[in-house]
């Protein structure tokens, strides 16, 4: 196995114009470089081997937390640590400020960053399946200017998004939740900080005793994030007593195959599920 990165070229640039030009110029050959949590690991495994990075590190209108027209936007540059310590974030949108403690150890959450995480799509990643079940927007800019894009578009398939190769994800736009809004976030994984076996990232309005939109969103079952359809529509409109939530377990059994991977097998990732599922329903349900 490689544990040294080919040799490539490094250049950092100071805007989103000037990173652009570049990927223009070098096209297939260039590859940017946010906080390099998992680009350096891809490099050294020979998992990547691009001729130039583009290191995006040093645009500062990407590293903005702002809260503006009841949109909560985060640049795509802001850390995990920076999410984890905004009280702007915890105000307005709590569902990351429950997420981000699972991301791996302090250490790369100080270094890897919100719009890395959310353009390689990693399929056991946390933040993906946030965005989903908030119902975020998430913008690109490319040569025609700014693209929004809907998060439950944005992820096509295995480290797959819909992202050209000539655009740069710059921001996500996040609707400000509001006091109806309840959430719920949880993952089971061997050990903290380790990937997850199997998560889930939860969302409804609720309206006195009933549940209503739900939103449930898996991750690491699938090769995207996986919104479990069947399950949101056995809640929807309902008071979650014992036999709705039994009913959006059993609906979840029927829509969900999850993969299997080195430590779990596609049954023992079903019956996790099932369990999140349950959980994050009751503390939906219990939410003041």
């Amino acid at each position: 196995m490689f544990l040294k990165a080919p040799a490539f070229d490094y250049v950092r640039v100071d805007s989103v114009e000037a990173a652009l030009s570049l990927l223009k110029t070098h096209g297939d050959d260039a590859r940017i470089l946010a906080g390099g949590q998992t680009m350096m690991a891809a490099l050294n495994m020979r998992l990547s081997s691009p001729a130039l990075l583009v290191d995006i590190s040093a645009i500062d209108a990407l590293r903005q937390i702002r809260l503006s027209d009841g949109v909560l936007r985060i640049g795509a540059m802001v850390t995990h640590s920076e999410i984890e310590a905004s009280d702007i974030v915890r105000r307005h949108a709590p569902l990351l400020s429950m997420a981000v403690t699972h991301i791996a150890h302090k250490a790369i959450r100080n270094r890897g960053t919100w719009g890395g995480s959310l353009a390689y799509a990693d399929p056991a990643a946390e933040w993906p399946a946030c965005v989903i079940a908030l119902n975020a927007t998430l913008i690109a800019q490319g040569p025609g200017g700014l693209r929004k894009i809907p998060a439950q578009r944005f992820y096509l398939d295995l480290y797959t998004t819909v992202l050209n190769p000539d655009e740069i994800l710059v921001d996500v736009e996040i609707p400000v939740g509001d006091r109806q809004q309840v959430v719920a976030f949880d993952e089971i994984a061997r050990r903290h900080g380790d990937y997850a076996i199997t998560g889930i990232a939860a969302s409804a309005q609720r309206n006195g005793e009933v549940l209503e939109h739900p939103r449930f969103v898996f991750f690491a079952v699938a090769n995207t994030p996986f919104q479990a359809i069947k399950a949101e529509a056995a809640c929807h409109g309902k008071a979650p007593a014992a036999v709705v939530i039994d009913a959006a377990v059993a609906a979840l059994a029927v829509e969900l195959e999850p993969i299997a991977d080195l430590t779990s097998s596609s049954a023992t990732k079903r019956h996790l599920a099932g369990v999140l599922l349950r959980r994050a329903i009751k503390t939906l349900a219990s939410k003041n």
